[in-house]
């Protein structure tokens, strides 16, 4: 096996990962791209609720962000999810959601995961419908956003996936 096949490490994305998690959101173009500085904010404010996925030169190829809702403790919020267009299809999104739920469960109590999907993002929806599967948990989905409350043009609406409970 050589070293570009290796399984990749998934730990905390760290601050000099900003710039490559924004990069990586540029580039699967389906993402809602933050600016380069949120990015950066992410992997400092972030970095116990998100996940990176390294290769084995330590390069990021792959991410998801999230956060414990203030107003729900035991709630992760999935922000974004997005792997290197050359990293794709391997499972490689699916690793990392399961290892930041397990962190999350293990170190902050979580029972619960949400995520908002527009309608038509396949991809997205397999993700999350496969992780409620594989861990025998309820999936609910209703609008959270209607179009017409994005102010800065034309947007599709935002469905939230609720999956849980969760167990350890």
């Amino acid at each position: 096996m050589t070293a570009a096949q290796a399984d990749p490490q998934i730990d905390r994305p760290a601050l000099a990962d900003g710039a490559a998690l924004w990069r990586i959101a540029r580039d699967s173009k389906t993402l809602d791209l933050n600016s380069s500085y949120s990015y950066l904010l992410w992997c400092r404010d972030f970095a116990a609720t998100s996940a990176v996925a390294r290769d084995a030169g330590g390069e990021p190829i792959g991410f998801v962000t999230g956060y414990v809702r203030p107003d729900s403790p035991h709630t992760l919020l999935v922000w974004q999810v997005a792997v290197d267009e050359t990293h794709r299809g391997r499972g490689l999104a699916a690793a990392l959601l399961d290892g930041l739920v397990a962190r999350t469960i293990a170190e902050h109590g979580v029972n619960t995961v949400e995520t908002t999907i527009t309608p038509g993002n396949t991809a997205s929806e397999r993700l999350f419908t496969a992780f409620a599967e594989r861990h025998g948990a309820r999936l609910e989905r209703e609008v959270l956003f209607e179009a017409e409350q994005f102010p800065d043009g034309p947007h599709d609406p935002e469905v939230l996936y609720r999956i849980g409970p969760l167990s350890p």
